[in-house]
């Protein structure tokens, strides 16, 4: 291919670029803008936890974005599927109940429970990987009482509360 091709299709480009800046729609669009909006809007505790439960080396588990889907669905919640973080951003974003919260963490503890019997099974199946499979079991539990934690220490807030008068 001849040098010159390249350079007639980046001055294109940059022709477009100018003429699309100059009529003023070099905005982001609004889709863009509302996921840069909603990122912003997240309790504290969300990206915590959310390092934790993706990360299998934490929490001894991979969640698939499918799986974060499920539990999202498991109580009633619509996230379209993106990154995992992102998932789990936007399951959590409007968590101003315990109740959610709970029914959020026993979901995941479902997902637990599958994956702690599938390691069982594993590890008689192939002996030689037990203490392997022992690890993950116990990431598993101690994530267990992590969601249990943050649900004794998680404190209501109700829409109407007005947060200079707490």
């Amino acid at each position: 291919m001849i040098k010159t091709d390249f350079s007639d299709l980046k001055a294109e480009f940059d022709q477009f670029v100018r003429g699309k800046c100059e009529s003023g729609s070099c905005e982001p669009s609004s889709d863009e803008k509302s996921e840069e909006e909603a990122e912003e809007y997240v309790p504290g505790f969300v990206d915590e936890l959310g390092d934790k439960l993706l990360a299998p080396y934490h929490s001894g588990v991979y969640f698939s974005r499918m799986d974060i889907k499920r539990v999202a669905e498991a109580i009633d919640e619509s996230i379209p599927i993106k990154e995992r973080k992102k998932m789990i951003r936007a399951l959590f974003r409007h968590t101003t109940r315990r109740s959610y919260l709970q029914e959020a963490f026993n979901e995941f503890n479902r997902h637990f429970g599958g994956r702690i019997l599938i390691y069982t099974e594993l590890s008689e199946a192939f002996p030689a990987s037990k203490a392997i499979f022992d690890a993950n079991i116990a990431k598993i539990k101690k994530t267990q009482r992590m969601l249990d934690q943050i649900i004794e220490d998680f404190e209501e807030i109700e829409p109407t509360d007005e947060p200079m008068m707490m």
